[in-house]
């Protein structure tokens, strides 16, 4: 059993205590530089999302047909070289409401997230995006969605260059 500390060694620090200066401080500004790859396989898949085509890539070995793609296939640990393209419909696998949005705030009308698995891909593999032009209380599992693109002047090569999937 362990015992409860009613009181911690030390003297509680004051924001005009750190102020004042006298309590040692440093300033220190750091000049860190970076980059960020997508990497080789979710690289052409954005890019080809700006293309409004959904890419993914087969096991060599198992032949698994996997959504997002990737370099190697999980279940067999083999490098998966070959692309292939896949529908932009599905299933819904599974989905969320939430009445709460992004910025913590409660929202009337909620925000439908659902994993969907897509026409052409090994069952199990698909990607997770937002659904819409449907009643939150309709939605049910295995409804059939289809993907709404938005205008190919306005992809930039991310997910949501697809704005939403609708039932089908």
């Amino acid at each position: 059993m362990s015992a409860k500390i009613k009181k911690y060694a030390g003297h509680p620090l004051k924001s005009a205590e750190i102020r004042e200066g006298k309590v040692p401080t440093a300033r220190w500004r750091p000049k860190a530089k970076y980059m960020w790859s997508a990497g080789v396989a979710m690289s052409r898949f954005l890019n080809e999302l700006k293309n409004g085509r959904i890419i993914a890539t087969r096991c060599n070995k198992c032949g698994r047909i996997m959504v997002p793609p990737r370099v190697f296939c999980e279940q067999c640990f083999k490098p998966t070289d070959n692309w292939t393209y896949v529908k932009d419909t599905g299933t819904i696998n599974t989905y969320s409401a939430s009445f709460i949005a992004g910025d913590a705030s409660r929202i009337k009308e909620p925000i439908i997230v659902a994993i969907i698995d897509l026409d052409g891909a090994s069952p199990g593999m698909g990607i997770q995006h937002k659904i819409g032009e449907i009643n939150w209380k309709e939605v049910k599992f295995d409804m059939k969605v289809k993907a709404v693109w938005k205008p190919p002047e306005e992809r930039k090569g991310a997910i949501t260059d697809i704005k939403y999937f609708k039932p089908v």
